[in-house]
C-alpha cells in the first residue's frame, strides 16, 4: 500500500565460532592434502609394506604355531627364505642379458660394418631390400652414440641403485609391520568392547584370506605361465629361454593386460629366430591363455573373493592412474578387501549374515564360524 514501508528482513547473523570453526576445518583439509602429496613416496612404500605384510603374515604366523618358534625368529626365516627366491630369479633373469648385452656391445662395431659393406645375415637383408644408403647415412650417428653411451648408462644405474633402495626400504618397514602389528592390532582393539573386537577381528581376517588367496593364485598361474614358455622356447632352442620364461612369469602377473605384454615381446623374439618358432610360440601363447582362463583361474582362484568384472576393470584402472604398475598389482586385492568390509557391513546393518561364504565357495565365514552362526 502507498504510504506504508516496507521491513527489510533482519539479516541471520553467524556465530563467530561457526566462521572460524570453517575457517580451520579448510585449511586443516588443505594442508592435509599438501603432506599427502609431499609425502607419497612414504605413503606408496607403506602401503606397498602393509600389502607384503598382509599377503606373509599366514606363513609367519603357521611357521610359528608349528614349530612353536618367537614371531621375530619366524619373520626372519620368511625373509630369508623370499631374499633366496629373489636373489635366484635375479641371476637367471640378469645373467643371461649381461653376456648377452656384453656380447653384443663388443660386436657391434663389427656388425656395422659388415652390414654396410652387405655381409652377414643383417647385411644381405640390407642389400635385398636396396637399404645401404639408409644404412651408411645412419652407422655415423649409431658409432657416436657408442662412444658417448656412459652418460645413459649411469642414468640408469642411478635409477637401479634408486629402485633398490626403495625395496629394501619397503622390505624393512614389512618386517617390523609383521613384528609389531599384532601388538598394535591388539592395543587398539582394547578401546572396543568384545562383541566389536570378534567382528573387527573376524572381518580382518576374511580380507587376510582373500588378499593372501589372490595372491597366491595368481603367483600359480604366472609361475605356471614361465614354465610352459620356458620349456617351449628351450625345446624349439630358442636363445635366452630362461630370461623369457622369467619375464612372463613377472608380467603375467599384471591383471587383464598382462598375457598380452608378456606374450608379443617372446612371440616376436621367436619369429626372429626362425618362422617356425614363432608360429609354434605363437600357438603355445594362445592355447595357454585359453586354458588358463578357462581351466586354471576357475580352479586355483577358487578360494579367493569372486568380484564383479567391471569391478575388477574399475579397481585396475583406478589403482594404475594413481601409483603406475604398483597400484595396478594392487587394485584387485584392494578390491577385495573392500568387497569384504563393505559385505560385513551390509550384513551386519540387516542383522544376519549371507548364506554364501566370504571367501570362495566352500569356506564358512571366519566370523560366522567363530559365533557359531
Amino acid at each position: 500500500m502507498p504510504g506504508t514501508s516496507r521491513r527489510r528482513p533482519e539479516r541471520e547473523h553467524v556465530p563467530w565460532r561457526i566462521i572460524f570453526g570453517t575457517i580451520g576445518a579448510v585449511i586443516v583439509s588443505a594442508l592435509g592434502v599438501l603432506l599427502v602429496w609431499e609425502l607419497q613416496r612414504v605413503l606408496t612404500y607403506v602401503v606397498v609394506a602393509g600389502f607384503f605384510a598382509v599377503v606373509l603374515n599366514p606363513l609367519v604366523t603357521g611357521l610359528s604355531d608349528k614349530l612353536h618358534l618367537r614371531r621375530g625368529v619366524a619373520t626372519t626365516l620368511v625373509f630369508l627364505a623370499g631374499a633366496l627366491v629373489f636373489t635366484g630369479l635375479a641371476i637367471l633373469f640378469i645373467r643371461p642379458l649381461y653376456n648377452g648385452g656384453r656380447h653384443l656391445l663388443a660386436d657391434l662395431p663389427d656388425l656395422v660394418t659388415k652390414t654396410e659393406q652387405g655381409k652377414g645375415s643383417v647385411g644381405r637383408i640390407v642389400a635385398r631390400y636396396h637399404l645401404q644408403r639408409t644404412v651408411q647415412t645412419n652407422a655415423p650417428k649409431l658409432r657416436q652414440a657408442l662412444t658417448h653411451a656412459g652418460g645413459p648408462a649411469l642414468a640408469v644405474v642411478s635409477r637401479v641403485i634408486a629402485g633398490v633402495a626403495g625395496l629394501v626400504t619397503i622390505l624393512v618397514l614389512a618386517f617390523l609391520m609383521l613384528l609389531e602389528t599384532p601388538r598394535m592390532v591388539d592395543g587398539a582393539l582394547a578401546v572396543l568392547d568384545e562383541s566389536q573386537q570378534e567382528r573387527v577381528r573376524g572381518v580382518a581376517q576374511d580380507v587376510g584370506r582373500a588378499v593372501t588367496g589372490y595372491v597366491a593364485g595368481n603367483l600359480a598361474t604366472s609361475t605356471i605361465a614361465g614354465s610352459v614358455v620356458y620349456v617351449t622356447l628351450l625345446l624349439l632352442h630358442v636363445p635366452f629361454a630362461p630370461v623369457f620364461g622369467v619375464w612372463v612369469a613377472m608380467v603375467d602377473l599384471l591383471p587383464l593386460v598382462g598375457g598380452l605384454l608378456a606374450g608379443v615381446p617372446t612371440v616376436a623374439f621367436a619369429f626372429l629366430h626362425s618362422v617356425r618358432s614363432g608360429i609354434v610360440a605363437l600357438a603355445v601363447f594362445l592355447v595357454y591363455q585359453q586354458v588358463e582362463n578357462h581351466v586354471l583361474n576357475p580352479v586355483i582362484m577358487s578360494k579367493t573373493v569372486r568380484l564383479n568384472p567391471l569391478w575388477v576393470l574399475l579397481s585396475v584402472l583406478v589403482g594404475a592412474q594413481l601409483a603406475g604398475i604398483v597400484g595396478a598389482l594392487l587394485a584387485i586385492p584392494a578390491a577385495g578387501a573392500i568387497q569384504v568390509i563393505a559385505r560385513d557391513m551390509w550384513d551386519h546393518r540387516r542383522g544376519r549374515l549371507k548364506a554364501e561364504p566370504t571367501v570362495g565357495e566352500s569356506e564358512t565365514p571366519v566370523r560366522a564360524a567363530a559365533t557359531g552362526d
